[in-house]
C-alpha cells in the first residue's frame, strides 16, 4: 500500500508528515483558561487605577487653575481729625491716725476740689466723685527672737478719685495743668494724663469703609487692565482692623489688633479693606 496515502488518510498527520494533534486533553484546556482568566484580572485592576488617577488629575487642575485665576488688592483710606471729648483724673488722699479725723480731711478736700472745679466755669454734670477708699496702715510686732507677735493699726489712708468728662477741652486741659491752687490749700491732689476721643467716631469708621472699598475696586480694576483680564464677580472681601494714632505719629503704632490714641487731641484714622475677584 502507498505510504502517501496512508497519510493523507489519516487526520492526525498534516502535509509535512508531522503529528498535529486537534483534540487536547481535558486539564490542558482547564489550565490554558485558568492562565487567561488570571491574566485578566490583574489587567482591569490596571486600567482601573490609571483611570482613577486621571480622574484626580484632572480635578486637581481644575482646582488648580480656577484658584489661580483671581486678583486681588488691598485698599486703604485715612483721615485727621480732632477729639471733641476730654476726659481727666485726678485723686487725692488723707491720713490720720483716727479713722473719723481722715474721714474729716478727705471730705474738706472733695469740697476744696469741687468749689475749684465750679469756680474755673465746669457744670456739676461734667465731673463726679468717687466713694472714698479706704485702708489700714499696720505695724508687725516681733519678740526679742524675732519672732512675730501681732500687728496693731498705726493709722488710716483715705484716697478718692474725681473724673471730669467735657467737650470743653481747652478748659479741661488748663485745669489739669493749674492745680497749684489746691495744692496751696492742702489738697494733696495727683493728676493724670488728659484723654481724649472722638464721640463720633462710628460715622468716621463706616466713611472710611466705603473710602476703602472703593479705593480697592479701583486698585482691582487698574491690575486687571494692565493684566488683559476682565473681572468677573467679587470673590470675598476683608476689612481690616482700624488704626487710631496721633497725627503724624507714622505707623510705628499699628498693632495687629488695631490700635486706639488717646494721649493726643489730633489724631488720624485707617482703615484697610482687601478685595478679590474671579476673572472671567
Amino acid at each position: 500500500m502507498d505510504t502517501n496515502m496512508m497519510n493523507n488518510n489519516n487526520p492526525n498527520t498534516n502535509n509535512a508528515g508531522g503529528v498535529m494533534p486537534t483534540n487536547y486533553p481535558v486539564g490542558v484546556r482547564e489550565g490554558a483558561s485558568k492562565n487567561r482568566a488570571g491574566f485578566a484580572g490583574p489587567l482591569i485592576i490596571g486600567l482601573a487605577i490609571v483611570i482613577s488617577c486621571a480622574i484626580l488629575a484632572g480635578a486637581f487642575l481644575k482646582y488648580k487653575t480656577s484658584d489661580v485665576r483671581t486678583i486681588s488688592a488691598t485698599g486703604s483710606a485715612s483721615v485727621d481729625f480732632d477729639a471733641d471729648l476730654i476726659v481727666w483724673r485726678g485723686y487725692f488722699t488723707a491720713y490720720s491716725n483716727s479713722s473719723a479725723r481722715a474721714y474729716d480731711q478727705i471730705k474738706k478736700q472733695a469740697s476744696l476740689v469741687e468749689d475749684y472745679l465750679a469756680g474755673k466755669g465746669l457744670n456739676s454734670s461734667e465731673y463726679v466723685f468717687s466713694s472714698v477708699d479706704i485702708s489700714e496702715s499696720t505695724l508687725n510686732n516681733y519678740d526679742e527672737y524675732g519672732n512675730y507677735l501681732n500687728s496693731t493699726i498705726e493709722g488710716y489712708n483715705l484716697s478718692q478719685n474725681v473724673v471730669i468728662s467735657s467737650s470743653n477741652i481747652d478748659l479741661v486741659e488748663d485745669i489739669s495743668r493749674d492745680i497749684s491752687k489746691l495744692l496751696d490749700k492742702g489738697v494733696e491732689l495727683t493728676s493724670g494724663t488728659p484723654e481724649y476721643y472722638c464721640t463720633g467716631l462710628d460715622e468716621i469708621k463706616l466713611d472710611l469703609i466705603e473710602k476703602a472699598t472703593e479705593n480697592a475696586k479701583t486698585r482691582v480694576g487698574i491690575i486687571a487692565d494692565q493684566a488683559g483680564a476682565k473681572l468677573g464677580r467679587l470673590n470675598s472681601s476683608n476689612l481690616g482692623v482700624f488704626q487710631i494714632t496721633a497725627r503724624n505719629s507714622g505707623t510705628s503704632y499699628y498693632s495687629y489688633d488695631g490700635y486706639l490714641d488717646t494721649t493726643s487731641r489730633q489724631k488720624t484714622a485707617t482703615i484697610t479693606v482687601k478685595l478679590e475677584y474671579d476673572i472671567e
